[in-house]
């Protein structure tokens, strides 16, 4: 469970943080796979080549 502390009654920055550390853990994505359902062996392979593929444009962009 992700905790934040609101510190000088700052609840936006704390909703900030909440989001920032959701994004990092990967919990958003972690549930958005569980509600998919099963997938065949060969879907999934597909499925992680093809966001291997993104990921690596994506860090090529970033860099260049």
């Amino acid at each position: 469970m992700t905790k934040v502390i609101v510190r000088n009654g700052n609840v936006d920055g704390a909703i900030r943080t909440m989001k920032q550390k959701n994004v990092k853990d990967g919990l958003l994505k972690n549930l958005r796979e569980r509600q998919e359902g099963y997938m065949k062996p060969g879907v999934r392979r597909r499925k992680a080549k093809k966001e291997a593929i993104r990921n690596s444009r994506r860090r090529e962009r970033n860099y260049n």
